[in-house]
Order: C-alpha cells, then structure tokens, then sequence
C-alpha cells in the first residue's frame, strides 16, 4: 500500500479526475455505499458496476493498493471506526426501515450493556461521583450531547458538575487544574477525536478519578479507573445510543441516593430558587 495516511474514500477522490471512463463509472458506483466493498469479490463487484475484472484490477492498483483484498482490509476497518458512510448499505434490511426493527435492537443494546457492567462497579463509580469535590464532564461530537445531559443530572445534587471546555474555551484550561480530589467523566462513543486520549492519560498523571464511557466496539483505556463499555449496534447506518442514556440515569439516580441529605438540600433549594423568579410552568399551558 503506498498512501497509507489515505481513507479508502479519500484515495477515490483524489484520483476521480485522472480516472479512464469505465474506472470512472466503478469509482462513482463504490463511492454511492463504500461500505459495501468489504462483502464483495473483485468479480462480484465488476458484475454490479458493468466492468471487466480488469478494470477492477487497474482501479484498485491505481488507488494504491496491491490486492482487492488490501482495499478491503481497509474498508472493513474504516466500518469499525463508526462512519454512517461506510455503515451504508445499498439495499436497506426490513429492520433498518421497521419500528420493530429499532425498538428490538434497542432492546438487544439494554440487554447486553447492563449485563456486561456489574452492580458492584456503578456503586464504585456513583460513590466517587458523590464523594468528589468537582465533576468534570467531557464529551466531543455525539458524545457532546450525552455530557451536557449528565451534567444537567448530576447538577441536581452536585453544585460543582461542569461540562469542559465551555464555548471560546480550552480543554487545557481545566486540566491544568486536576488534582486528587476531582471526577472526570468521559464519554467516547465512536467516533472520537483524536485528543481524548491524551485527555485521559493527563488527568490520570493529576490524581484525578476517571469514568471512560465508550462503545462495545472500542478499548478501555488503560490509564481510565473504570471503563464501561455500551453496545451501540443500530439497525441501520447510525449507532443506537439507547444504552448510553440508561446509563446515565442509573448513575444519576444512584448519585442522588448517596447524596442524601446534603442533596435533598439542594433540590429543596433549587425549587425556591424556580418560584422566586418564576421559572416554571406550574400547569399545563
């Protein structure tokens, strides 16, 4: 392989205009679902583009590839990062398109998430949630929205519950001051920006406790305390997050259990702050 620091997608594009027209019309039919590749013979895929094996041959080489068989080692390694692109198919299955189909995956997700994470280590996790004096949540691209949503949870009962970095911020801005006594929560669903790995190993050279959320298909981190890992296998093109949120409202919910008092407190003075300016519809509208 010569351009190893090329997608399989990137290598098409970047050939496209010096392409022969029969290789041209391959390279249009791949780009449509290049996910499609990695279930494909070279044959087969002369067969649905209307080429010649030869063609096949010329294309995959002029890419920059030495088989078929090294294009689709990559292909079938670029599926694993998370793209929809690659996840594509060119014939959707009746579960993809069925609302049966989704709700029975979300279901398989739920099953096989809480089976593999015992009692004992949501208990360990939500006890140094509550024991610390700040939570740090972090999250890039999907994962963004499930730290905003943690954060408005825990917040309930933690005062001192911050999603990082803020808008017009940087992460090191935060990092710098880690120490012991803090909990970063990490959630890396697939796909994940290059930094957040660097990100866990920082924190875990400050002290601080490191919960690493990630999907069934990616590692744990060595340097994370604790890895906890959620099946995120989707019916069609996009992955299904179902088991990520039910995560987040059992952890949640056990915080606020081991708060006691002290978070019943702040409940009690969060509801007069919301009648004092108030904030909340206290009817149906």
């Amino acid at each position: 392989m010569q351009e190893t620091s090329h997608s399989f997608v990137g290598r098409i594009r970047d050939s496209l205009e010096d392409l022969p027209s029969k290789e041209r019309r391959l390279a249009d039919f791949v780009l449509d679902f290049p996910g499609d590749l990695a279930s494909y013979t070279a044959s087969e895929l002369a067969v649905l583009a209307d080429v010649s094996n030869s063609t096949v041959s010329r294309f995959i080489r002029r890419l920059g590839y030495e088989s078929f068989d090294e294009a689709r080692r990559q292909v079938r390694a670029e599926k694993e990062t998370g793209s929809p692109l690659f996840l594509s198919e060119a014939h959707a299955t009746s579960e993809s398109a069925s609302l049966d189909g989704h709700l029975q995956q979300s279901q398989r997700n739920l099953t096989a998430t809480f089976a593999a994470t015992s009692g004992a280590r949501i208990a360990e996790v939500a006890q140094g949630i509550a024991g610390a004096n700040r939570v740090l949540v972090v999250g890039y691209r999907s994962s963004h929205a499930f730290a905003v949503y943690f954060r408005w949870q825990i917040i309930q009962v933690a005062e001192n519950t911050l999603v990082i970095p803020g808008a017009g911020e940087t992460i090191g801005e935060y990092l710098a001051g880690l120490n012991p006594g803090d909990f970063l929560v990490v959630f890396g669903m697939r796909r994940r920006v290059q930094q957040l790995a660097a990100v866990i190993a920082f924190a875990a050279k400050a002290g601080a406790k490191i919960l690493y959320i990630t999907d069934s298909q990616s590692p744990p981190h060595p340097k994370a305390t604790w890895t906890i890992h959620c099946e995120t296998t989707g019916p069609g093109p996009l992955d299904n997050h179902v088991a990520v949120m039910a995560l987040c409202d059992v952890l949640a919910t056990r915080v606020m259990d081991l708060k006691g008092a002290t978070g019943r407190k702040r409940l009690a003075a969060i509801e007069v702050a919301h009648e004092a300016v108030d904030e909340m519809a206290s009817r149906p509208r």
